[in-house]
């Protein structure tokens, strides 16, 4: 393989194909050992197999049968020999859903570096995309 933009912005699809089948290790296979994720709700991560635990158990349980879809990548560059950045997005689907609800959606922001002739991922942070209306509804609710 090369480091490409193509070999780049393939990351994400193999991750959502991963928890697409409940699979916790392969979702995380691009990932350095020592790697940092920062997942939705502001848990740190600071390695791969405490992400891969802790994935197996959601994928057991509440996110048992979720679906990533609609994913895609607005942009992935290689800002160095070496060094690049990914930003993917993808919504999510729950048991019986045909179509992930707005505030479903995700955008994840990627730090990945050449090792071992492949893209590896050293830093992933996951957040929600969510709209300037749903923002202030958050904020006026959390206010009352």
């Amino acid at each position: 393989m090369q480091q490409t933009v193509e070999a780049l912005s393939a990351v994400p699809g193999r991750m959502y194909e991963a928890w697409n089948r409940g699979d916790a290790t392969g979702f995380f296979a691009d990932f350095a050992e020592d790697a940092l994720f920062a997942d939705l709700e502001g848990t740190i991560y600071r390695n791969r197999a405490e992400m891969i635990t802790r994935h197996e158990e959601l994928l057991g349980t509440m996110m048992k049968g979720s679906r990533l879809v609609q994913g895609d990548v607005p942009f992935a560059r290689i800002v160095s020999a070496g060094v690049g950045v990914i930003h993917g997005r993808v919504g999510m689907l729950l048991p019986g859903e045909e179509q992930p609800p707005t505030t479903r959606f995700s955008m994840q922001l990627f730090v990945t570096v050449w090792r071992d002739d492949r893209w590896v991922v050293v830093a992933l942070e996951n957040a929600r995309v969510l709209s300037l209306e749903s923002m202030a509804a958050l904020e006026t609710w959390a206010a009352a």
